[in-house]
């Protein structure tokens, strides 16, 4: 079954908005990888930062209580 729909802009005003758009999307996408990358820089310096903090100060362990005999 055919679709009857017809277009009220003229093919060139769609060609412009069409290209428009595919040239707004691309510029968002290349921000966007640009921000992933910097992200995942920033991210990897903070492991980092956070590995060398932990093995210089590890964690205090927690004295180990024994367990009181049970009388029976």
């Amino acid at each position: 079954m055919p679709v009857d729909v017809t277009e009220t802009k003229a093919p060139e005003d769609l060609l412009g908005e069409f290209k428009e758009r595919y040239q707004t999307i691309l510029g968002e996408n290349q921000q966007l990888a640009k921000k992933i990358k910097d992200n995942e820089q920033t991210a990897l310096k903070l492991l980092g930062a956070i590995e060398t903090l932990e093995y210089l100060n590890p964690p205090e362990e927690a004295p180990v209580e024994e367990a009181a005999p049970v009388d029976a």
